[in-house]
């Protein structure tokens, strides 16, 4: 049935674009003749609809009485923009520029952007806005951020965790150039594992995510662009030095092999040996860690033919130790029961090995170019062997992924439409202490999705799968975001729909093993560790309105969504001897509200303000509490300044960012002893971090910057730290900082 509904897709789109072609030719003025002009873009004005004038300067393209501006375009001539009020053949000469006066157009690139025409709520950050930070791996890429929450998963193994409308990175599908890359193993660590200087762009989208990407997201999307060998630079280099003794190296290097292949060598390298003890409780307060991550990405161009393809081929090795400062990881191995005769310390190994391979082929019809086709594959191995003190954590995940995309329009390009098949298959095997859990998933789906799109008050994109599931079964997941324009520089959106997923209940939770607590499954009979899948229905309204203030651009944006569970894997941890895992009996659910002031104050001062409202609550065996560890108010604020590039590109950049954090319940510890007994809430925390950036030139800039230079730490992180084999020892209390202030400095070279 499913491929019966593709067919009759893919043949209505084909019918209903078959229209009347306008076609022409397009010439230059030579001394003595006209002559064809090929590669010009020719296009009808306010659409996608288009062409490229063939090599004796013809071209053929969609004609309909409702488009009337034709704009033909080519560089190096001025751009003219004819009215067309019947079908009939056009003869075109272009001016060439040197005929025309020069106009100079100097603007500043913001690196933050949202878009006023879109039907999704997204904002878009470019690789400037990543620079404003260390941004050492993509975990670190959201501190100047509004829209996403960055804290610590635990006191031990220093890895951070993001948060979107208050719930946790599995809701979230995270995307690198449209494949889901961070899931299944990967979720504790894998944002670490993407380098901040591959990252071209990050795409944030708030709200279900499109259909075409999978059944998966939420509470949104997070897509990562990575940097193209042809678009890089030649060759860069990032070095990287913080107080902590933090070192990290990154370079490029780009070359065109052929006239159509080009390659890219992207290696990154980071190390921490040194032990720091900042609040004596005999705890490292971040781990000591290798990571060598090497990625070659090959790209191939074919204007002529239409093709564009890329192939990556990706290693990474990453190890950590934490734990107490004297442990000894040559003396403890707690697979080997002989070595654990006489232990000294409390210490933990990850070791992490992961082998990527990903393909991307697009293909865009020369003489129809709102046909196109794309197909991706990625195939990853990941193997992760580690241990948190006693607890044994071992998981290899293989993975593959596929997703094939054809795209077109119905009648003109106000009607869009995208439908495909994705296939995807996962292994898991999974070692608990001395229990194996193993198990195999996979699915095929197909996906329809159509937009329409009047670039004046209208914008919608409606969307819906139907995927075969082994262990999920059959299932439908419809997808709708619209955006109305009431008035100028305005934009009014609404979205709802529906995912589901498996929970991976331990590679998602890795930070409950470095405690002493007993790990429960509450068995339902279902097929994901006796578990049901998540369900949820994600509601969202957004609007955003730009203005003009004292002469300046400015905006506001005003977001409210809601993410309701029919079922959700409760994580649940108010008993502290305990940690359980069931099926939702009732309701969960998260909302969130976000407001938001953007002000460009004065030439090169940029302002970004954000307070945020979370109220989320699930019913727990014990009641409906309020999910812990969630601050239910924030407040953000970016100030940003540069100066005015001088002849040689030399200028200054300042970057500031404030967080603050209301208070955080603590799951309950009323059955521990009176010593280890928490208060409810948690203290509120402010973060205050500066950056300063020299740009010497084109070519080199360095930078000076401060995390949490006001020196906020929180006392006592870990419960029981001098008895971490007893009954009461936890790491998971974490509600701000615990390194305290961290400064680093840095250099940027590069050859375009």
């Amino acid at each position: 049935m499913k491929t019966y509904l593709i067919i009759i897709f893919t043949f209505l789109s084909y019918a209903l674009t078959a229209q009347e072609q306008l076609k022409g030719i397009v010439l230059e003025s030579s001394s003595s003749e006209e002559m064809p002009l090929p590669g010009v873009n020719v296009y009808w004005l306010g659409s996608s609809v288009g062409a490229i004038t063939a090599d004796d300067g013809t071209f053929s393209l969609p004609y309909k009485f409702s488009f009337n501006k034709l704009v033909i375009s080519y560089v190096g001539f001025k751009t003219d923009t004819l009215t067309v009020t019947e079908n009939k053949f056009i003869r075109h000469v272009l001016q060439a520029s040197d005929e025309l006066d020069a106009v100079t157009v100097t603007s500043r690139k913001q690196t933050t952007s949202k878009s006023y025409l879109k039907a999704t709520n997204t904002l878009t950050v470019s690789a400037d806005e990543l620079l404003k930070a260390a941004c050492c791996n993509l975990s670190e890429s959201f501190e100047t951020n509004p829209s996403i929450d960055v804290n610590f998963a635990d006191a031990v193994s220093g890895t951070r965790q993001i948060k979107m409308l208050g719930l946790n990175s599995p809701y979230i599908l995270i995307t690198t150039e449209n494949i889901p890359a961070i899931r299944g193993a990967s979720q504790a660590y894998g944002l670490s594992f993407i380098p901040g200087t591959w990252v071209e762009s990050i795409q944030i989208t708030k709200g279900a995510g499109s259909v075409v990407n999978g059944f998966e997201s939420i509470t949104g999307q997070i897509n990562t662009e990575l940097v193209k060998p042809t678009t890089d630079d030649k060759f860069y280099l990032n070095a990287y030095g913080a107080t902590s003794e933090r070192l990290e190296l990154n370079t490029h290097f780009n070359t065109k092999v052929s006239d159509k292949w080009s390659t890219g060598l992207y290696v990154h390298a980071n190390t921490h040996q040194e032990n720091h003890d900042v609040n004596d409780d005999g705890f490292l307060n971040m781990p000591l860690f290798n990571q060598i991550n090497v990625m070659n990405r090959w790209q191939y161009t074919n204007p002529e033919k239409g093709i564009v393809s890329f192939i990556n081929l990706r290693y990474l090795y990453d190890e950590k130790q934490a734990g107490q400062v004297n442990f000894n990881p040559d003396n403890f191995d707690p697979r080997n029961p002989g070595s654990l005769g006489n232990i000294e310390a409390w210490g933990s190994e990850i070791n992490t090995e992961r082998i990527d391979v990903t393909t991307k082929l697009g293909y865009v019809n020369p003489e129809i170019p709102y046909q196109s086709l794309g197909f991706q594959t990625a195939f990853s191995h990941h193997r992760q062997d580690s241990y948190f003190g006693l607890n044994i954590y071992d998981i290899q995940h293989n993975s593959f992924y596929s997703n094939l995309v054809y795209n077109s329009i119905i009648s003109d390009s106000r009607h869009k439409v995208k439908t495909g098949l994705s296939f995807t298959y996962d292994h898991y095997d999974e070692l608990v202490n001395t229990e194996t859990f193993e198990r195999t998933e996979n699915s095929i789906g197909a996906f329809f999705e159509y937009a329409y799109d009047n670039l004046d008050k209208l914008t919608m994109t409606a969307g819906a799968r139907v995927d075969q599931h082994n262990r999920l079964g059959f299932f439908v997941t419809p997808r709708l975001h619209v955006r109305y324009t009431p008035w100028e520089k305005s934009a009014l959106r609404a979205s709802i729909g529906r995912g589901k997923r498996s929970a991976n209940i331990f590679a998602e939770n890795q930070n409950l093993f470095a405690s002493s607590r007993q790990i429960n499954i509450q068995d339902a009979g279902g097929k994901i560790y006796g578990l049901d899948p998540e369900i949820a229905w994600n509601y969202g309204l957004s609007y955003l309105q730009g203005f003009n203030l004292f002469g300046r651009k400015a905006d506001v944006t005003f977001d409210f969504y809601r993410t309701d569970f029919q079922n959700q894997v409760v994580v649940d941890w108010e008993n502290p001897f305990e940690i359980n895992f069931y099926n939702l009996d009732g309701k969960s659910y998260a909302n969130s509200f976000q407001f938001e002031f953007n002000f460009n104050a004065f030439e090169g001062f940029d302002l970004r303000t954000a307070y945020k409202y979370y109220d989320i609550k699930t019913d727990y065996n014990s009641g409906r509490l309020e999910k812990p560890l969630i601050p239910q108010h924030r407040l953000f604020a970016n100030a940003a300044y540069e100066t005015k590039e001088n002849e040689n590109g030399s200028q200054w950049k300042f970057d500031a960012t404030y967080n603050w954090l209301d208070s955080q319940r603590f799951p309950s510890t009323e059955l521990s002893i009176p010593e280890f007994q928490l208060d409810e809430f948690s203290p509120t925390v402010g973060i205050l971090n500066l950056q300063v950036t020299k740009v010497f030139s084109s070519k080199f800039e360095v930078y000076l910057g401060g995390e949490n230079v006001t020196n906020v730490r929180q006392p006592n992180p870990i419960i029981s730290p001098d008895n971490p084999f007893g009954a009461n020892f936890d790491s998971n209390f974490v509600y701000g900082p615990i390194f305290g202030s961290l400064y680093y400095a840095g250099l940027r070279y590069r050859i375009n």
